[in-house]
């Protein structure tokens, strides 16, 4: 579906029928305006909810705090991707996605980035932090938090337990949906050897194992058990993640990675199915050591929420795979990642000075936000990070005697002391457990003045990944996206791309200049303007 700019008075002469015009009615938004001062008002074209039937779920975005009455904040990291890829799927397809489907951490931590890592086990990521001027708003700052999770030579030295727990209901028998699904665990099959374990549970109206426990050198075996799958039924996932879970358990190895990959549409759609029930085992199936990585596939029906709340549940990670080539990155390029846990429940805390910093804004990370006296609760759960991921987190500043403030200081406010650590303009604390502890340990890093520099000064990857929060902010729509537009985004990642070795960022920038297209209407800065109706229509 298409939005449109019509007329009032062409309604009529376009001879639609009795439903086409209650659509319209309803419908219709008017939009007036008057003359701005420097950029163009933009309308964006974005998939009407009654497009199809895909599930994605609302959360307001985060708002600017004031430091001198809330100076922390507190999150959980996340890993997953499946916004990004997902929405990169709608592009290409013609259409701008949801503003419910951007989820602004995952387009920022799809990328990789060259983060200085630990050099130990002992201490499983590294914390790297940076700021700048703000590239939107020379009244304010950008600042970065980063982690990079420690690599070992090898994935699992003791091997990896999978079970493949794969949907062939009648909805996965398109192109993008089972055939895509078939080839891409073929090809995570090609990376096991002697000490892996393949097993291959499917389940429609009803759920079987196709393949027992295999060795992961039995390559042969696992990819004609896979090449024997069809499309067809209805979806009952409740009961394959029970038997998924017993084969799991089945074959387990002790200090291993025993892992469910789901691989799913997300379309439950038989029988009285239990979301809360089916977290519920995932989660106690975490307990006793099985993990669970969700793999979304195909449109249409897609199930964007649940695939990131069973993820969410096991330990895992939800990725959305639109083509071959993200199905290499995900099950082949970052295989370690995807699999091999160094770190759990890492959670992230930030107090901002008061004497220094008037306001703050944590870019993204909605459905992540915990309470400041969750980060030394033990038994809240949190994200976790795989072996040699990275995970990046920006926030926007507003200094005190800044005229970028959002809020006008409090006539009657609680009075900033102040303090003797004037340099300082936050403090990071991470938490997080060993894969095995029961723990958590803490370690802490100051964020000073004396790290501001010129956003054109910071390297690559600092550069890029704004560039990429930037049209985040943009696809979702936000009313904090004021000074950035496409050209700047644009021209932003294209010097910041850097090597590219796998051509993601330059994946990117197309993605961006084929968002640019899909604008239906560009309101010129310096004229009044009316416009009647925007409508959808088939």
């Amino acid at each position: 579906m298409l939005l449109e700019q019509v007329k009032a008075n062409r309604v009529s002469e376009a001879g639609i029928d009795a439903q086409r015009e209650a659509a319209f009615q309803s419908q219709r938004i008017v939009v007036t305006g008057s003359r701005l001062a420097a950029h163009p008002s933009i309308l964006y074209k974005v998939q009407p909810q009654s497009a199809n039937q895909e599930n994605y779920h609302h959360l307001d975005e985060n708002g600017v705090k004031v430091v001198s009455i809330d100076p922390v904040s507190t999150f959980s990291v996340d890993v997953d991707t499946g916004s990004y890829s997902n929405s990169r799927r709608m592009l290409n397809q013609g259409n701008l996605p949801p503003s419910d489907a951007v989820r602004t951490e995952e387009f920022i931590n799809y990328f990789d980035y060259d983060y200085a890592a630990p050099e130990s086990i002992e201490r499983p990521f590294s914390v790297n932090t940076a700021i700048a001027v703000s590239p939107w708003n020379k009244e304010r700052h950008l600042m970065r938090i980063a982690l990079k999770g420690f690599e070992p030579e090898s994935v699992a030295d003791k091997g990896s337990n999978l079970v493949f727990l794969l949907d062939v209901s009648g909805s996965m028998e398109r192109p993008n949906k089972l055939p895509l699904l078939k080839r891409s665990l073929a090809m995570l099959t090609k990376q096991l050897d002697a000490k892996d374990k393949v097993s291959i549970v499917v389940y429609a109206g009803a759920s079987g194992v196709v393949l027992e426990p295999t060795l992961g050198n039995r390559t042969a075996d696992i990819t004609r058990a896979l090449g024997k799958l069809s499309a067809g039924g209805s979806t009952n996932g409740a009961a394959g993640i029970q038997l998924a879970y017993q084969l799991a358990q089945k074959a387990f190895i002790k200090d291993g990675v025993n892992r469910v990959i789901l691989a799913t549409d997300g379309d439950f759609n038989v029988g009285m199915v239990n979301h809360d029930s089916l977290i519920d085992l995932i989660e106690k199936k975490k307990e006793e050591g099985v993990a669970l990585t969700t793999l979304g596939f195909g449109d249409g029906n897609y199930n964007d929420h649940l695939m990131e709340q069973l993820a969410d549940a096991g330990n895992g990670n939800y990725a959305y795979i639109d083509n071959i080539n993200e199905a290499r990155k995900v099950l082949v390029d970052e295989v370690g990642a995807t699999m091999q846990m160094i770190a759990k429940n890492v959670k992230i805390q930030v107090e901002f000075n008061p004497s220094t910093v008037a306001e703050y804004r944590l870019l993204g990370y909605e459905n992540r936000v915990l309470a400041n006296e969750d980060f030394k609760n033990d038994k809240v759960d949190a994200g976790d990070i795989g072996a040699g991921h990275t995970v990046t987190a920006l926030y926007e500043l507003t200094l005190k005697g800044s005229s970028g403030a959002y809020n006008d200081e409090l006539r009657y406010g609680k009075k900033t002391l102040v303090n003797n650590l004037g340099a300082e303009l936050a403090n990071v604390k991470l938490r997080f457990k060993k894969p095995t502890g029961s723990k958590s340990e803490q370690i802490s890093q100051v964020v000073s003045k004396d790290e501001i520099i010129a956003f054109e000064q910071q390297g690559d990857d600092f550069r890029f990944s704004t560039a990429v929060a930037g049209f985040a902010q943009l696809m979702k729509n936000t009313k904090f996206s004021e000074g950035i537009d496409f050209p700047w985004i644009i021209n932003t990642a294209v010097g910041a791309k850097g090597d590219d070795e796998f051509g993601y960022r330059s994946e990117f920038i197309g993605l961006v200049r084929s968002a640019s297209e899909l604008e239906p209407l560009i309101v010129e800065s310096g004229e009044d303007f009316v416009v009647e109706e925007l409508v959808y229509y088939e």
